[in-house]
C-alpha cells in the first residue's frame, strides 16, 4: 500500500480549523482520488483543543513542527509576515512541502521564500492566497499556460466589495456599512488593509507575477481605497450609467498598441467606474471574482466565494492533493513534477518595468463644485481641452442652497500626469470651491 501523506496545519483559526473539518468530512473522497490517505499527525495551536482527534500531536513549538519527521507537508495558516516567513523557511529548509493562504508573506517576500524552495527542491503552494475559493491561481498557471495575457481585473477583496453593494443599493453612507461589516466578521477590527486597498494590492503582486512573468514587486503597486466614495458619487455614477467598483488591474501597455503613454505594466488598485451592465459590475457581496484577457482565448471570468473556512480550506486542499501527486512519484527530482512557482520558469523572469501612477493610462470622472457663474463650465471645458484630454459626457446637476453646482464630467483615456495638470489649474478658478474628486474609469473591465 502506498505511504500515508502527513499533513501538519499551524493555526487553528478559522481556516485552519476549516481544513481540519474538510480532510475529516471528505476522507474518502480525497483516498479515491490521490490514491493515498492524507492524514493529520500534528497541529500548532496556542491552547489545547478538546475538539481535535486525540492521536494528532498539539504543539505550540511551530518551528519544531516545521522539522518534523512526522510531517511531509507544512500548511500555513497563521497570518503575518514574520513568525510565518520564519516557519516556511525553516519548513524548506527541512526538506519540507509547503501550503499556504499567506498572501501578504508572500507578496512582500515571495521571492526570497521561491528562491529557497527551488534550492531544495520543494514546492510552495498559495491557491487560497487569492480569492479565496476560486482556483484563480491554477487557471493562470496551468490553464492559460499557453496563452499570453494581455491584462486582469479582479474584485479581490470581498469587504471592499460588500460596502461598495451595499453603498448603491441601500444608499448606506460608508462609515454606516463598515460598522456592519465588522459585526458581520467581514472587516478586522482594525480595516485598514481592506478598506484601504492593501489586501488586494498583495493579491494583485502575486496574480501579476503570474499573469507577465515578472518578479513579485508589491512596492510598485498603486494603491488607493474606499474611505472617501461618498453616497453622492456612487448615485451619479448610476445616473450615469456606470457602477463605482474597488478593482485590481494588472495590464501590460506596448509601444505598439495604440495607447498614450509609457510602455510597461500597470498595477493599480483603487474605486473604478465601470459599465452597469460589465460583467465586474454585477458581482456582489463579498463575492470575489476576475476577469482575464488573454490571445488566442480571449475574455474569461472566474467568480466565487473570496474568503471563508469553507472557501479557503477548499483552495488550501487543492494545493495539498496536487503535492501528494507529487510525493507519489518515482523520480528523485520533484521539481520536474512542479508548475513553476510564478506561472514562469524562475531564469526566464523579466526585467519589464512597472509604471508609475503618472505614467498609467485610464478615463476619469471628475466632480467639481464650483459657484454658478456664467463661463465657469466653459473655463473647466477649456483647461480640459488645452490638456489634451477628451471629454466623453458632462452632468450639471441644480444649484446647492449655497449657490454651489456639482458639475460631473467623464473623460475619455489619458495619461494620469496629464489630468494632474488639468486638475490642478481647474482648482486654482476662483468659481471652484472646493478640491477636484476624481475617480478612475476603465472600459478594460466590461
Amino acid at each position: 500500500m502506498s505511504k500515508s501523506i502527513k499533513l501538519a496545519i499551524l493555526g487553528l483559526g478559522t481556516v485552519g480549523t476549516g481544513v481540519v473539518n474538510l480532510i475529516n468530512d471528505n476522507l474518502a473522497e480525497l483516498k479515491r482520488r490521490s490514491g493515498r490517505e492524507i492524514i493529520i499527525t500534528e497541529v500548532g495551536t496556542r491552547r489545547q483543543r478538546d475538539d481535535i482527534d486525540p492521536s494528532i500531536i498539539q504543539n505550540d513549538d511551530l518551528m519544531a513542527i516545521a522539522a518534523s519527521d512526522n510531517v511531509d507537508i507544512v500548511i500555513e495558516v497563521i497570518g503575518g509576515t514574520t513568525l510565518a516567513k520564519d516557519i516556511i523557511m525553516h519548513a524548506i529548509k527541512n526538506g519540507k512541502h509547503v501550503v499556504t493562504a499567506n498572501k501578504a508573506l508572500l507578496a512582500e517576500h515571495g521571492n526570497e521564500i521561491f528562491a529557497l524552495a527551488e534550492a531544495h527542491d520543494v514546492h510552495v503552494a498559495y491557491e487560497a492566497a487569492v480569492a479565496g475559493g476560486i482556483p484563480i491561481i491554477k487557471v493562470m498557471r496551468e490553464a492559460l499556460a499557453a496563452n499570453k495575457i494581455d491584462w486582469l481585473a479582479g474584485i479581490i477583496n470581498g469587504t471592499g466589495n460588500f460596502i461598495m453593494t451595499e453603498m448603491r443599493d441601500k444608499g448606506r453612507p460608508f462609515e454606516d456599512v463598515l460598522v456592519e461589516a465588522q459585526e458581520l466578521g467581514y472587516a478586522e477590527a482594525d480595516p485598514t488593509f481592506d478598506v484601504e486597498g492593501i489586501d488586494a494590492a498583495h493579491k494583485l503582486a502575486l496574480l501579476a507575477s503570474i499573469a507577465f512573468g515578472i518578479p513579485l514587486q508589491f512596492d510598485k503597486v498603486y494603491c488607493e481605497g474606499i474611505t472617501g466614495i461618498t453616497l453622492q458619487d456612487v448615485n451619479y455614477a448610476e445616473e450615469l450609467g456606470y457602477r463605482i467598483k474597488h478593482l485590481g488591474f494588472a495590464v501590460r501597455r506596448n509601444s505598439e498598441d495604440g495607447q498614450q503613454g509609457s510602455a510597461g505594466i500597470e498595477l493599480r488598485v483603487h474605486p473604478t467606474l465601470i459599465p452597469q451592465d460589465a460583467l465586474l459590475a454585477n458581482v456582489n457581496g463579498v463575492k470575489n471574482a476576475v476577469l482575464v484577457n488573454s490571445h488566442p482565448l480571449g475574455q474569461t471570468l472566474y467568480c466565487g466565494d473570496g474568503a471563508g473556512a469553507g472557501a479557503t480550506a477548499s483552495a488550501v486542499m487543492a494545493d495539498v492533493m496536487d503535492l501528494v501527486r507529487v510525493l507519489g512519484t518515482n523520480d528523485h527530482s520533484q521539481r520536474s513534477h512542479h508548475v513553476p512557482h510564478l506561472a514562469f520558469m524562475p531564469e526566464q523572469l523579466s526585467d519589464t518595468p512597472i509604471l508609475r501612477a503618472e505614467q498609467m493610462t485610464t478615463g476619469y470622472y471628475l466632480r467639481v463644485h464650483a459657484y454658478d457663474n456664467p463661463g465657469v463650465l466653459a473655463d473647466i471645458t477649456r483647461i480640459l481641452s488645452d490638456a489634451g484630454i477628451n471629454i466623453d459626457a458632462i452632468l450639471q446637476k441644480p444649484a446647492h442652497k449655497l449657490g454651489q453646482v456639482p458639475v460631473i464630467i467623464l473623460t475619455l483615456p489619458v495619461v494620469e500626469s496629464q489630468m494632474n495638470l488639468a486638475i490642478a489649474k481647474i482648482e486654482k478658478l476662483a468659481a471652484v470651491t472646493d478640491k477636484v474628486v476624481r475617480i478612475r474609469l476603465d472600459e478594460l473591465a466590461q
